[in-house]
């Protein structure tokens, strides 16, 4: 690795630790090389995620978007660009054969958080999701590496599943967080089979049919769960613990999720700090369950 590479991917490496994120832990597991790949997806997503949730007018934030994404295209052309987590992406693609368009989709995915703060139906919220989530499991996937015979007919489903299930969780968690900020992030489709009202959200009236969504979003979770665990067989060793890794955490997570049943709806859900890292630990020596 020449000298501009390393330090590239010594920032990548500085944007997980000061995240505190639950994967930061998991990616411990993987080669060194391996490693590197994933810091740099993972500051790639970040460095998306800040541009729009952070300060600035609404316009500013959409330039920032579009200015990134051209960067993101220059990057990955083989231009050289004035932005280590871009050069880091891009040197990551192309040695992991990482299809762009899982890349962009991300991209698209965080963008659209600027225009729409809701969605009617579920199947457009599961879109959504499959851009800021499953993408990344997508992009991510290549880099932990694949058992040998492996297709992409046989890790694709799982890996969206997965994807799914892990947005589904944080959705859930931060609904109350999400309320603050203006956002919705369960369909208005959603809210009427369970008949509650978003209206009723936003202001705080969580009556007994909250219970009702709350069981309903829980039980499409549990089912990408199920689905998600398929992705354990097809993986290389390192890969396998990895995923165990990151999907214990997550499982323990939605459990809480799980059990605070609508009082998601009236505060922001909060796992055991020690339990989250000790679930991940045990996934990866039992198994998935």
């Amino acid at each position: 690795m020449i000298v501009s590479q390393r330090a590239d991917a010594a920032f990548c490496q500085s944007i997980l630790k000061k995240s505190g994120s639950n994967f930061a832990l998991p990616l411990r597991l993987l080669s060194p090389e391996k490693r590197r790949g994933s810091n740099a997806l993972y500051a790639f997503c970040r460095l998306a995620d800040d541009i729009i949730d952070g300060e600035g007018a609404l316009s500013d934030k959409s330039q920032a978007i579009d200015e990134f994404e051209r960067m993101l295209r220059n990057a990955l052309n083989g231009q050289v660009v004035d932005d280590p987590v871009l050069r880091s992406i891009a040197c990551t693609a192309d040695r992991y054969t990482i299809p762009h368009e899982h890349l962009f989709a991300i991209v698209k995915g965080v963008r659209s958080d600027l225009t729409q703060s809701r969605y009617e139906t579920t199947d457009d919220l599961i879109e959504y999701c499959r851009r800021v989530a499953s993408a990344v499991g997508l992009a991510a996937v290549p880099i932990w590496g694949l058992r040998r015979g492996i297709s992409s007919e046989d890790w694709v489903p799982p890996a969206d599943a997965c994807g799914l299930a892990f947005q589904w969780t944080n959705i859930l968690r931060d609904v109350v967080e999400d309320r603050e900020r203006g956002r919705v992030y369960i369909s208005g489709e959603s809210f009427r089979e369970a008949g509650c009202d978003v209206q009723d959200l936003l202001a705080g009236r969580i009556g007994s049919a909250f219970k009702v969504l709350a069981s309903n979003e829980v039980s499409r979770a549990n089912r990408w769960f199920a689905e998600a665990r398929q992705l354990d067989e097809f993986l290389s060793i390192d890969g396998q613990r990895v995923f165990r890794a990151m999907y214990g955490v997550y499982r323990e997570l939605f459990r809480s999720v799980e059990q605070a049943g609508s009082e998601v709806f009236i505060q922001r859900v909060r796992a055991s700090k020690w339990r989250l890292p000790v679930m991940g630990i045990y996934s990866v020596l039992a198994g998935i369950s």
